[in-house]
């Protein structure tokens, strides 16, 4: 999940729409998604689809602060622009259900694709409508969740780790635990380093799209917060407002309070960026797809920067990001656009994929006995992807989704009630949202 999602980007029912088939001097696809860094990886690798098919690659890329509304109000006016677009992973339910995506069963039958042959979790949040059903939508694109940074340099130093080990009685190290995790922020919190002041951590708080849900979730999926009842779908008293969720719920504010830099009370993934590119936080809450490029950043990266996968608690659980790609029903390019799904799913152009700084979700990379020497962040993300969960991908995601931005940052940066108000509020808030659907 990433898109930035609005009350206007909830998915509209259309009718599925059959393309025309394209004229062979048209040979030329558009390809939909976000500016960044993995986009621009994209264009290098589409390269060979070109030299290989002949087939023209346009691209389409727009902020992630406008990519949901930019993209979606393209799907519900039928628009022609995407022949392929990678959408969010919680875009699939609305997408299938309305007939913007191109169902892909009998594609990947036909062409030997097997779903089998991706990352399972990958394949649940990127491809599955109904979740839990062989009904796909997508294929995997690019496989990512929420992981951290910190300052190897700084934690490092003699006389920073001699004093940790004085106060805490254990070593300086990435924390492995949420409790270790606000050890180390503490200690740094406030600290002078290199006459400058820091801060512990930097965490998502951003409210209007989606950053502080998909900040709250890491440490609230640990401590056992659940969407619903696992036997029965759509029950959420007791499971979205457990003891163990209020504790999550609690422990974000806490870290919020004692730990992140000031002002920041409306930020996410560049606010973050900007954090730790300036020097000023020992760790920092992102996505691995900025991972690559914080690496190579001339400052912070190389030795100065290492990497860890979100802390445990009860369990273990972390916010999957990451988005499928799929064929855009409206497109009058639908032959070729399938063309680039094939060839996109090919293993060795998943390896090549991944090697330009994108995240592939195939297991022939993931599982290669050399994967985890490949990237100084590959081992991280592989254990994350093996304990990723995703927010509701119901139809109705834009709304369940701005019901808990609210209901959370009410609580953590505005001080608004409790932490079990707040969550029993969301699951009135859920509840109405459900009955309006319904699906209660």
């Amino acid at each position: 999940m990433r898109g930035l999602a609005k009350a206007a980007a909830a998915l509209a029912a259309a009718a599925f729409v059959f393309a025309a088939p394209a004229r062979a001097e048209d040979k030329q696809i558009t390809l939909c998604w976000a500016a960044w860094d993995p986009a621009n990886a994209l264009v290098e690798l589409s390269k060979d689809f070109t030299a290989k098919t002949g087939i023209k690659m346009k691209f389409e890329f727009v902020p992630w602060t406008n990519f949901a509304d930019r993209f979606l109000n393209e799907l519900n006016s039928k628009g022609k622009l995407c022949d392929v677009i990678i959408g969010d992973s919680q875009w699939i339910g609305g997408s299938a259900e309305s007939g913007h995506y191109v169902k892909l069963n009998d594609f990947f039958a036909k062409e030997g694709i097997k779903m089998s042959d991706f990352m399972p979790a990958t394949v649940l949040g990127y491809s599955e409508w109904p979740k839990h059903t062989p009904n796909y939508w997508a294929l995997p694109a690019m496989g990512d969740a929420v992981g951290w940074t910190y300052r190897k340099d700084w934690f490092g130093r003699p006389e920073i780790r001699a004093e940790f080990k004085k106060k805490y009685n254990r070593e300086l190290a990435p924390p492995k635990t949420w409790a270790e995790f606000k050890d180390v922020a503490e200690f740094f919190q406030n600290r002078t380093i290199d006459g400058k002041k820091v801060y512990g951590a930097y965490i998502f708080t951003e409210r209007g799209s989606e950053g502080i849900t998909m900040g709250v979730t890491n440490v609230m999926y640990p401590m056992g917060f659940k969407y619903e009842d696992p036997k029965k779908p759509y029950a959420m008293d007791g499971f979205v407002n457990s003891a163990d969720s209020v504790r999550g719920l609690e422990f974000y504010k806490t870290l919020y309070k004692c730990c992140t830099p000031p002002g920041l009370t409306n930020a996410y993934m560049q606010e973050g960026l900007d954090a730790f590119k300036s020097g000023q936080v020992a760790m920092m809450m992102n996505w691995f797809a900025f991972f690559p490029g914080l690496y190579k950043d001339p400052n912070v990266g190389g030795d100065k920067i290492g990497f860890f996968v979100n802390p445990s608690d009860k369990g273990k659980g972390v916010q999957l990001g990451g988005q499928g790609i799929s064929v855009v029903s409206y497109s009058d390019h639908r032959n070729e656009a399938l063309q680039y799904i094939k060839w996109f799913a090919n293993p060795e152009v998943q390896k090549k994929w991944w090697a330009l700084g994108g995240y592939s979700c195939h297991k022939a990379v993931l599982q290669d006995p050399g994967f985890v020497k490949s990237a100084p962040f590959a081992q991280e993300f592989l254990d994350s992807m093996d304990m990723v969960v995703d927010f509701w991908a119901e139809p109705s995601y834009a709304q369940l989704l701005l019901d808990m931005q609210k209901r959370v940052h009410d609580y953590v940066v505005a001080d608004k009630g409790t932490a079990k108000e707040a969550l029993d509020s969301l699951v009135v808030d859920w509840k109405k949202v459900f009955k309006d659907d319904g699906k209660l």
